[in-house]
């Protein structure tokens, strides 16, 4: 959606609906941040070759605010439009530029179809903006998600894309180990969070399981992290929502007496084991020397520090280094634009 963003009227509806909603910000506020806007949108600049390019309309992908931006552009449309559909539109909710939503049909199916018709209308009646909508269904992909009313309930299940390629990390990779964990870990965790059948996140993560394998994991290596994996997610789920929202507090309060130590990952480099045995034998806990965590600093303040988190940065890969990044000297121009 951000690409198809009109400039011009996206920043004059956000401007217009900002100085007559918002009254928690001053006046000044407001113009500073209309003006912040009008920077940042009107003058997305890049680099091909040796000329700068400045974008005239449409919103740039990646930079930080677009995301805020499109939404907050579009929701001014649906606070116009959706209250027309009050009685059809029994629940709608949209995620930049996915929308779900359930659609109450009108008892008379002709005058459905023509609500149905005008609903879509309207939904792209906004500055250009195209939408491609479904047919109301039983069963609707969203996100990463297959959503379906069976029997009166809702069942959900792991969607996936057919052009996905599943390019997961090949053993060969010069990652830490921990990547490859967290990886087994997350996608387990997620699968079985999304699956409403136990049959359904089982053979999701049989096929994650033989993806692997396709590239290039071994199954004696891969097998002890999978079974890991879920008995970690299944003792996750057993948890109520106070337990973990628990547990996530104590780990963030835990996170004040943590230092991190970063480093660029070699796979020759000692192991994190070995740097962690080295941090508790000669820092945390010297022998015959004062513990860290029970020293002061000159103010008379604990150090307090207890925990070492390594944190790996990634070197340059076979990309970086032989990907071409300077198109000059190549004996032609860097665009027919520039040649003439």
């Amino acid at each position: 959606m951000p690409p198809y963003i009109k400039t011009a009227p996206a920043l004059a509806s956000i401007k217009k609906y900002i100085n007559e909603n918002v009254t928690s910000m001053s006046e000044d506020s407001k113009e500073a941040l209309h003006a912040a806007m009008a920077l940042v949108f009107s003058n997305n600049l890049f680099k091909f070759g040796d000329a700068f390019i400045r974008q005239c309309s449409g919103t740039a992908m990646g930079t930080p605010p677009a995301p805020p931006y499109a939404t907050i552009f579009y929701a001014i449309h649906e606070n116009a439009f959706l209250p027309r559909f009050s009685n059809h539109v029994l629940f709608y909710k949209r995620f930049i530029d996915d929308v779900i939503g359930v659609w109450l049909a009108h008892e008379d199916r002709e005058q459905n179809e023509q609500l149905w018709k005008e609903f879509n209308a309207d939904m792209n009646n906004w500055h250009g903006l195209k939408w491609t909508v479904e047919d109301p269904s039983d069963t609707v992909n969203f996100m990463d998600m297959t959503i379906s009313i069976v029997n009166g309930c809702i069942e959900t299940k792991l969607y996936e894309k057919d052009m996905n390629l599943y390019l997961y990390l090949p053993p060969h990779s010069s990652h830490p180990r921990g990547v490859f964990t967290g990886l087994i870990f997350g996608q387990v965790l997620r699968t079985r969070r999304l699956c409403s059948h136990a049959e359904d996140a089982e053979s999701s993560i049989n096929d994650f399981f033989e993806r692997m394998l396709a590239r290039g994991h071994k199954e004696e290596s891969l097998a002890p992290l999978f079974i890991k994996a879920s008995e970690n997610a299944k003792a996750f789920l057993s948890r109520t929502l106070e337990e973990r929202e628990r547990l996530k507090q104590q780990k963030n309060t835990g996170s004040h007496n943590q230092v991190f130590l970063h480093l660029q990952y070699h796979p020759d480099d000692p192991s994190t084991r070995e740097i962690q045995q080295l941090w508790q034998e000669l820092v945390l806990q010297p022998k015959g020397e004062t513990p860290l965590q029970d020293m002061q600093n000159s103010d008379g303040v604990p150090v307090g520090v207890n925990k070492l988190i390594v944190a790996y940065s990634r070197t340059l890969n076979l990309k970086n280094r032989f990907s071409v990044r300077d198109i000059h000297g190549r004996g032609r121009p860097a665009s027919e634009y520039l040649a003439k």
